[in-house]
């Protein structure tokens, strides 16, 4: 049985579940896209070949296989995109909170079972119906959970709004002694570069005391200016829009001092290496057209 254990973002990575690419179907219309980045290359034409998908996950498989990683991929459903696992579920301590995704992906919860039947029952915890949260939001960070929201009048009107102020509660409520910051994130349905999909989009700590962060994602100035004094102005590597729309800050920490990011990421990529970090590079910029890179693709299980 699994013992689930994540209390941070950095803590040295035994077990993951990584998504696949593999039979992820065909373009999807417009009408389709779950975001405007998606939107923005099915329109152009440039929507990502499945073959392409496949070799840079693989790229990132070959990473976690070098640290010793345990890797678990979901089964193959036929012409279902599965690629983005941290949209289905999210690991706080030792339970597994079910994310309530959009309805059209419930399926990808049923495709990790063979993961789900290795950890006891009253680990796994399923939201009532009006609980919606995804695990992009989520960020547990030691004595605190951070939580991207939106909790506008016109949440419903937002496909990209993925957590709301009862997800919020919920997670107050399952974890009372963690103390739950969110933040208001901001939402587009058009454009790209002014829109949050989740937490992970516009902000993310990683080790050494560092984090990344982009002050337009959020909606309240006070909300970005707290993380900015939570990790100190010194220690902050901040994002420009068009960093933030190709998502230099969705990386992912296989431990306090490795890093695995965009092989493009350039200043980015400087920047961690002077600070100390063994940075893995991998090519993702295909899988980023769908508005997700790596974090997106992790869920993680256990962290030492």
């Amino acid at each position: 049985m699994f013992n689930l254990h994540i209390v941070d973002e950095i803590a040295p990575l035994k077990s993951v579940v990584l998504g696949t690419a593999k039979s992820s179907g065909p373009v999807p219309s417009p009408e389709e896209a779950y975001d405007p980045k998606s939107l923005e290359h099915i329109l152009a034409g440039t929507y990502p070949a499945e073959e392409d998908m496949i070799l840079e996950m693989e790229a990132f498989a070959e990473v976690f296989r070098k640290y010793g990683v345990e890797v678990y991929r979901p089964e193959i459903i036929e012409n279902c995109n599965q690629i983005f696992s941290r949209d289905i579920a999210f690991v706080i301590d030792n339970k597994m909170i079910k994310a309530n995704i959009l309805p059209d992906r419930e399926e990808e919860f049923e495709a990790i079972l063979h993961v789900l039947e290795a950890i006891e029952p009253e680990n796994i915890l399923y939201p009532p119906e009006e609980v919606h949260v995804e695990g992009g939001d989520v960020m547990p960070w030691n004595d605190y959970v951070f939580v991207g929201t939106y909790t506008g009048d016109d949440y419903p009107d937002y496909i990209t709004a993925r957590t709301n102020r009862e997800g919020v509660e919920y997670i107050k409520d399952m974890f009372p002694h963690k103390k739950v910051k969110s933040f208001e994130l901001r939402k587009s349905i058009r454009n790209p570069k002014e829109n949050a999909l989740h937490l992970d989009c516009c902000f993310q700590p990683i080790g050494k005391g560092k984090a990344l962060i982009h002050k337009n994602g959020f909606l309240i100035d006070e909300e970005y200016q707290w993380l900015v004094d939570f990790f100190g102005r010194e220690n902050i590597f901040e994002i420009t829009p068009d960093e933030m729309y190709r998502m230099f800050s969705n990386v992912f920490s296989i431990s306090p001092e490795v890093v695995v990011t965009e092989r493009n990421f350039t200043r980015l990529n400087e920047w961690l290496q002077s600070q100390g970090f063994t940075v893995e590079q991998v090519p993702y910029s295909e899988v980023s057209k769908q508005g997700g890179l790596l974090r997106c693709s992790t869920l993680p299980l256990v962290r030492k």
